[in-house]
C-alpha cells in the first residue's frame, strides 16, 4: 500500500490543507488521509476537531489506536439540534479559517460537521474537496442525505466512491471534470488495520465469544431510535435471535438514553450483551468474526462487506445500494420483530457475489495525488481571492 512520496511531488510549493473531521466515522478515515498527507510532503495539514462525537468511548479512543496527530483545534460544539449545531459548528469553522488561510478545505461523509465545514469554506472561497461525494440514500427526510448534497454542491473537487456514487453526480448536473471514481477510504482503512486490530483486541476473549457463532448489531440512527415501535421490534428481535447465538450490542449513548426514557432499557436489553461504545480495533474484531450483523449504520454495512459477513441493514433504503445488489446486504424496515427476526434468518447463511465494488485499497493515495495535480489557484481554476476578506471575528472563542 505504500506508494513512494517522490512520485507525488507534483510541485515543490507545500499547500495547506484544513481537514474538518468530528464523529468517529471520519476519524476512521482521516487516519488514512493524514497518513499519507504527512507522508507525501506536498500538503501541511490542519486538524480540527469540532467536538460533534465528544464522549471519550466515541472519539478518544480513536486518536490513540489509529495513531492520529493531536488536533489543532478542538471546537468543543457538542450535541445541540441540527440547525443550532450547525450554526455554531459554522462560526467556529470560520474563526480557523481566517487564522490559517488554507489552499483547500477537506471533508468527509454526511455529518452536520461535514455541511458546516464546506459552508464555511465556500462563502470564504475556500475550494473544498469532497471526500464520499455523490452518495445518496434517496430519502431527504434524513438529515445525513441533505448534508450530503448540499456539501457536494458547494465542493469544488468531487471524490467518489463508487460509479454508483458517480452517476448520482452525473445525473444531478455536476460537471464531469469535477469527479474522480477514487474507491472508499473506509476499504483502505479496512485493509491497513486488519492485522493490527487482530493482534490488539482482546474483546472477543473478554466477552465469552466463539468465532463466527455471534450476532453484531448497532443501532443508532434517529428514525429508527426516536419511534417506539421500531425501537421495540428491533430490540424484540435480537432478544429472540438470542436463542439462536448470543447477540453483542455496544450501545450508542444516544441509544441508551433513549431506551432508559421509554422505560425500556431493562426490558429490552436483559438477554443481549450489551457494551458500552468500544473502540476501533475492538469493532473490527467483533465484525470480522461475526456469523451476521445487524444494522443501521452506513459505514458498518460496508465493514461487514469488507470482511464478507452477511449484513441485515434495519432502514427502507441504504448508501450503498451495490451491497443490497451484490447479496451481501439485506434491507429491512423494522416495524415488527418477527419481520426482522425472518430477515436475519433468511440472511444468515447467505453469500453474496465476489465483486470489487470500493476500489483496491489505495483511495487515500489516489486522493492525494489528484489533490496534488489539481489546480487549487484561488485565483485561476476556481476564480477564488488569494485570501478571503477581512471581517469582524465572532466573539466566541475556540476551545481547546
Amino acid at each position: 500500500m505504500h506508494f513512494p512520496a517522490e512520485s507525488y511531488a507534483m510541485s515543490s510549493a507545500v499547500k495547506s490543507i484544513v481537514t474538518v473531521v468530528g464523529t468517529r466515522p471520519d476519524f476512521i478515515k482521516v487516519a488514512m488521509m493524514s497518513r499519507v498527507l504527512s507522508a507525501g510532503k506536498g500538503f501541511s495539514e490542519v486538524l480540527v476537531h469540532t467536538g460533534q462525537h465528544y464522549d471519550a468511548n466515541m472519539s478518544d479512543v480513536f486518536f490513540r489506536e489509529l495513531g492520529l496527530p493531536q488536533p489543532r483545534y478542538h471546537l468543543g460544539i457538542g450535541s445541540a439540534p441540527h440547525g443550532a449545531q450547525t450554526g455554531r459548528l459554522m462560526e467556529s469553522i470560520e474563526v480557523v479559517l481566517h487564522q490559517e488561510k488554507p489552499d483547500c478545505l477537506l471533508v468527509f461523509g454526511s455529518t452536520n460537521s461535514t455541511l458546516a465545514g464546506a459552508l464555511a469554506a465556500v462563502k470564504l472561497q475556500i475550494p473544498v474537496a469532497r471526500v464520499e461525494a455523490g452518495v445518496r440514500s434517496l430519502n431527504k427526510k434524513m438529515p445525513e442525505e441533505v448534508n450530503r448534497i448540499l456539501t457536494d454542491h458547494a465542493s469544488s473537487i468531487l471524490f467518489a466512491p463508487t460509479q454508483t456514487a458517480r452517476k448520482n453526480l452525473l445525473r444531478e448536473g455536476f460537471d464531469p471534470d469535477r469527479i474522480h471514481m477514487v474507491g472508499d477510504v473506509l476499504y483502505d482503512a479496512a485493509l491497513y488495520f486488519s492485522a493490527q486490530a487482530e493482534q490488539e483486541s482482546t474483546i472477543l476473549r473478554d466477552q465469552g465469544l466463539t468465532e463466527k457463532e455471534y450476532v453484531l448489531a448497532t443501532v443508532h440512527r434517529a428514525e429508527n431510535t426516536d419511534s417506539r415501535v421500531k425501537l421495540t421490534a428491533i430490540f424484540e428481535g435480537l432478544q429472540r435471535f438470542t436463542e439462536t447465538m448470543p447477540v453483542v450490542l455496544p450501545l450508542h449513548p444516544r441509544t441508551a438514553q433513549i431506551l432508559n426514557d421509554f422505560n425500556l432499557f431493562e426490558s429490552l436489553t436483559r438477554e443481549l450483551i450489551v457494551l458500552d461504545p468500544v473502540g476501533y480495533f475492538d469493532m473490527v474484531s467483533l465484525v470480522k468474526n461475526a456469523r451476521i450483523i445487524a444494522t443501521d449504520s452506513a459505514g458498518v454495512q460496508k465493514e461487514a462487506y469488507f470482511y464478507r459477513v452477511p449484513c441485515v441493514t434495519l432502514r427502507e433504503e441504504t448508501e450503498w445500494m451495490e451491497l443490497v445488489d451484490s447479496g451481501w446486504n439485506r434491507l429491512c424496515s423494522p416495524v415488527d420483530g418477527n419481520g426482522f427476526l425472518t430477515a436475519m434468518t433468511r440472511a444468515i447463511d447467505s453469500a453474496g457475489q465476489e465483486r470489487d465494488l470500493y476500489g483496491s485499497g489505495n483511495t487515500s493515495q489516489l486522493i492525494l495525488k489528484l489533490l496534488l495535480e489539481s489546480d487549487l489557484d484561488r485565483s485561476n481554476k476556481f476564480n477564488y481571492q488569494a485570501h478571503p476578506v477581512s471581517i469582524p471575528l465572532p466573539p466566541r472563542s475556540l476551545a481547546g
